[in-house]
């Protein structure tokens, strides 16, 4: 968040309208990003490959489930043609792996609505489950 914040008030000061892809120095596929975080958590899940839609169908599933969006279709969209990474220089100098590193203790044990979040903007992250969570 320090690099994106960086930038952001970096390019408040310019005067140009420029399009930056904020990223750090690495960049992963979806699939190495879901295995280097299983990897770093210590919780390897099978990662299965499936049709556009049938994916999205999971994913809606999921999140009616769960009352939050997963995935949209313009998101699906984007993973399939491989937009979650690209070849630009590094805005940033965090890695994500080093940062999910230092964070593996809190990483992933909870559940932060998306949905809930926008509604409740005095909260960072409005967790469904911290009372079940500790």
């Amino acid at each position: 968040m320090d690099d994106l914040a960086a930038l952001a008030v970096e390019q408040g000061r310019g005067q140009e309208n420029t399009t930056i892809n904020a990223i750090g120095p690495e960049t992963f596929t979806y699939r190495e990003l879901v295995q280097t975080i299983g990897e770093t958590i210590g919780v390897k899940r099978p990662i299965l490959s499936m049709p556009p839609a049938l994916a999205f169908a999971a994913g809606w599933t999921v999140g009616h489930l769960m009352g939050d969006v997963m995935i949209t279709w313009p998101e699906v969209k984007g993973l399939m043609a491989d937009l979650l990474h690209t070849s630009s220089p590094a805005a940033g100098t965090t890695r994500l792996s080093e940062w999910a590193q230092a964070h593996q203790d809190t990483l992933g044990l909870k559940y932060a609505s998306e949905l809930a979040r926008r509604k409740n903007r005095t909260n960072a992250y409005y967790c469904m489950f911290a009372e079940n969570s500790g």
